[in-house]
């Protein structure tokens, strides 16, 4: 990182610092996904272009943050943000491709519904491809130390978890407003009570014993 690469303080913790460009004057792309280990529903990624000199008070990475101060903070970045996007891959497209190759699907396609492209992108994480012959650059948990990252990880998990309440009402055992579709054992034994639901991942061990479902 040059010496001219801005860098923006954020209230999470007054040690904490968030960079918030790969290279200074360039509108760069953060992007995250949400879901990736869920039993059920989608997998969504975000993408978002924040302006050079933005401060975005408590800004971290989603997981080190309240449902509130997620869904407060989403508020803002969505108000704030130069562009944002955010796209989903369906657990379908998940069994039929894997899931990491889903949610590079997933942060492809926030990618296209970005109101313009970036110069560069950044990812949290080490694996992506290529898009569009833009620069891009993996991130281990870039989330915690890029701010558009930060906010990608926000943007995509507030709007994953407003959907699974949305499904949750159609399937209310499964508890999806509380577990998200995670592996909790609420979930696992309602699966084993109630059986497979369409929002479920087919591909993923649903349960100890995988012949359950075969």
């Amino acid at each position: 990182m040059g010496q001219n690469s801005q860098k923006i303080m954020v209230g999470y913790r007054k040690d904490h610092v968030l960079i918030n460009r790969w290279t200074a004057g360039m509108p760069e792309a953060g992007c995250d996904e949400a879901g990736r280990g869920c039993l059920a529903g989608p997998v969504y990624a975000a993408a978002v272009i924040l302006p050079e000199d933005v401060s975005i008070p408590l800004l971290n990475d989603s997981k080190k943050l309240s449902a509130r101060q997620r869904n407060e903070l989403r508020a803002v970045i969505e108000s704030v943000a130069l562009a944002w996007a955010v796209a989903s891959v369906s657990p379908r497209d998940i069994d039929r491709m894997n899931i990491l190759q889903a949610s590079i699907l997933a942060m492809h396609r926030a990618l296209d519904r970005l109101a313009f492209p970036p110069s560069g992108i950044l990812v949290d994480g080490n694996r992506f491809r290529p898009y569009r012959n833009i620069p891009h650059r993996c991130e281990v948990r870039g989330d915690a130390r890029y701010a558009c990252i930060a906010a990608a990880s926000i943007l995509a998990k507030t709007h994953r978890d407003e959907y699974m309440e949305t499904i949750h009402r159609d399937f209310p055992s499964y508890q999806w407003h509380r577990n998200r579709g995670y592996p909790t054992a609420e979930h696992r034994e309602a699966l084993m009570r109630y059986g497979l639901t369409p929002h479920h991942r087919r591909s993923f061990r649903l349960l100890p014993d995988p012949l359950l479902f075969h």
